[in-house]
């Protein structure tokens, strides 16, 4: 059966087209506006457990490119498009998004509207979905039901399941907490001599510390990061140590958390490469890439935290400096292979910060 529907909350119901894997699916509804970069979006762990809207209506045509993954597989939940190319043209291709999907389990759906679903999500909120074979007979009951379920996205779904090694003769020792970290932050820090330990999730701040690591860097990853307390109250140990430190996404949000900060959710997110960020120090304007659904509530941190860069849309914290320790985070993501790179300095500000020369990278 070719044909699926796709079950909002709120009672909509968009009539679709199957592609990629077969089956049923209920998770969190959300949409991405990069034009490009769909491979990384597909790798990128931090879309564990959500159904993905891209907004570009044509998704697939250079195919898929192993070489630019984020995570050796997809943990997203589902992939809705408005059409999907079956004939990609692309040198390094090595097959087509519909293959990729199938081999993969992730259940794909094309043919709907899917301006029509993203104007939805922007007025309603990010909010539960099903993809069903077939209408429910009791709609209102199935959507009463829907918007009840309790969903979650998981850090210790996506996190590595043992410590291992990346560039093991690099001049700077940085232990690399894995929320569900994105390859290309791996290659900026080789980029730069760094040795890299990539640990899981659950490791102890006792563990990072016998490390005896010149950094820390803390990784993006799925969820709300008010739920992880225990990875909070790790990290809130290691920073005691004064270890040169450095967040993105997640990783920003849970440091913010262990001084005291607060988060919320936002109504539906900041997910594509457009997002224009202000550094409050010096007033320019950046060009990032986002993918996340919480966001730091600027007025709840402490003195010692200040607020560096803001949402230029909608003036959410979109990074933060703390002064009482060698450490400092961004919401976006300065690593983005797919662009855009405006911000891969900061990588640069956190190999200084361990006393390495940028003249190594």
């Amino acid at each position: 059966m070719n044909k699926a529907y796709l079950i909002l909350q709120n009672k909509q119901v968009f009539e679709a087209q199957r592609f990629g894997a077969p089956g049923e699916v209920t998770a969190e509804l959300v949409f991405t506006t990069g034009v490009v970069g769909y491979i990384e979006t597909l790798t990128d762990p931090s879309y564990h457990g959500q159904m993905v809207v891209q907004t570009f209506p044509l998704i697939g045509n250079y195919g898929i490119i192993p070489d630019d993954f984020e995570s050796p597989a997809p943990r997203l939940s589902a992939y809705i498009v408005r059409q999907w190319c079956d004939t990609p043209s692309n040198f390094r291709s090595e097959g087509t998004v519909d293959a990729f999907l199938k081999q993969n389990g992730i259940v794909g759906l094309h043919g709907l509207d899917t301006r029509a679903l993203t104007r939805s999500i922007r007025e309603h909120g990010v909010m539960n979905a099903a993809i069903r074979d077939a209408l429910p007979q009791d709609l209102d009951g199935f959507c009463r039901q829907l918007a009840g379920a309790r969903l979650s996205s998981d850090v210790y779904q996506v996190t590595c399941k043992a410590p291992y090694v990346i560039n093991p003769t690099g001049s700077r020792h940085v232990v690399l907490w894995d929320f569900g970290f994105k390859g290309a932050m791996a290659k900026m820090l080789t980029a730069r001599d760094c040795r890299l330990t990539v640990v899981p999730a659950g490791t102890s701040a006792q563990e990072i510390l016998d490390l005896n690591p010149d950094g820390i860097f803390l990784s993006n990853g799925p969820g709300d990061p008010a739920e992880y307390t225990q990875i909070i109250q790790n990290i809130q140990k290691v920073m005691a140590a004064r270890i040169p430190t450095f967040g993105i996404c997640l990783g920003h949000q849970l440091l913010a958390l262990s001084v005291g900060a607060k988060s919320i959710k936002l109504k539906y997110g900041h997910r594509g490469g457009n997002q224009p960020v202000r550094d409050l120090q010096t007033g320019r304007l950046y060009s990032t890439s986002q993918n996340h659904g919480y966001a730091i509530v600027p007025e709840s941190l402490p003195e010692d935290a200040v607020m560096r860069f803001e949402n230029a849309n909608d003036h959410t914290c979109e990074g933060i400096d703390y002064q009482n320790m060698p450490a400092f985070s961004v919401q976006y993501h300065p690593e983005a292979y797919c662009g855009p790179r405006d911000t891969g300095y900061l990588f640069d500000r956190f190999f200084k910060m361990m006393g390495g020369n940028e003249s190594c990278r």
